[in-house]
């Protein structure tokens, strides 16, 4: 059976935001132009080993608003990434810190009757 660890709220929920805040950015990245600045479209040549041609169109570049959020977001990972990965907690940990990291990361995948049962084990459910 794995390990179980007693993450304190913020931490889980500094993971969590991090987790969420990758996932917008991720989604933010897949909708914006190839380019940052106005570029024209190119057209790569034939690969030696495959018939794909590698092609782009004309990149308007970001919008002010793209480019805000852009850095908002990346701005606000860099500051969770620090919470999480200097958070107290770890340096209550002798042995073992990598484990508990990477259990850090799926804490959020605690199904709903799991995480029930361990806050009425804390006394936080009424």
């Amino acid at each position: 059976m794995a390990e179980t660890y007693d993450f304190p709220d913020d931490l889980r929920a500094a993971q969590l935001d991090l987790h969420r805040t990758r996932a917008e950015y991720a989604a933010l990245c897949r909708t914006l132009p190839w380019s940052v600045t106005p570029e024209p479209g190119w057209t790569g040549e034939k690969h030696v080993l495959g018939d794909r041609v590698v092609s782009f169109p004309d990149s308007p570049g970001y919008t002010a608003e793209q480019a805000a959020e852009v850095k908002r977001l990346r701005r606000r990972l860099l500051d969770l990434s620090v919470t999480v990965s200097t958070h107290p907690y770890w340096a209550t940990l002798s042995v073992g810190v990598v484990d508990a990291r990477t259990a850090l990361k799926h804490a959020h995948e605690q199904s709903a009757p799991e995480q029930a049962a361990h806050e009425r084990a804390e006394g936080k459910a009424a």
